[in-house]
């Protein structure tokens, strides 16, 4: 898998964290093929705000968007070889300074509120959503059970 993360905005904070692990924790989790490729971003509150404006036509930053490239429902059983084309499964552009806020709000520290925004960001371009309440629910069991499974992984 590919995962390639920018570190351009709390670089020195965020290449810490076992992100790149993480985040291949998770779509291995979700059976995406080993060919699977994501990006993640790290940017400040002004962008992450321009991008919920654009997008979803909401005002002010928010925790973490995820734009979908390869479609969730694409067939992917038939990907095992080498020479299989890359499944460009989309991007996660986190705001490290939301995530800072919400530590504060939730009791959480830095890395597990990341750990949590790469996880719901990935989990979105996987298929999962959390519009209903239904799909909600079963969203937010998935987050802690990959969560609770990442925490008690062998280092």
């Amino acid at each position: 898998m590919d995962i390639q993360i920018n570190y351009d905005y709390r670089k020195d904070e965020l290449e810490k964290l076992p992100l790149h692990e993480l985040a291949q924790f998770v779509l291995a989790r979700e059976d995406k093929p080993f060919n699977t490729e994501v990006s993640v971003s790290f940017v400040t509150d002004e962008a992450i705000a321009e991008l919920n404006e654009k997008y979803r036509k909401k005002e002010g930053p928010t925790d973490v968007l995820s734009f979908e490239c390869d479609g969730v429902d694409d067939d992917l059983s038939a990907m095992t070889l080498a020479e299989d084309p890359v499944y460009e499964l989309g991007d996660v552009v986190i705001a490290p300074d939301v995530a800072g806020r919400q530590t504060r709000e939730f009791g959480t520290t830095f890395e597990e509120e990341i750990s949590l925004l790469l996880v719901h960001g990935l989990l979105h371009l996987c298929g999962y959503d959390h519009i209903e309440d239904d799909e909600a629910e079963v969203m937010e069991k998935r987050e802690a059970e990959i969560l609770e499974a990442w925490s008690k992984r062998t280092v």
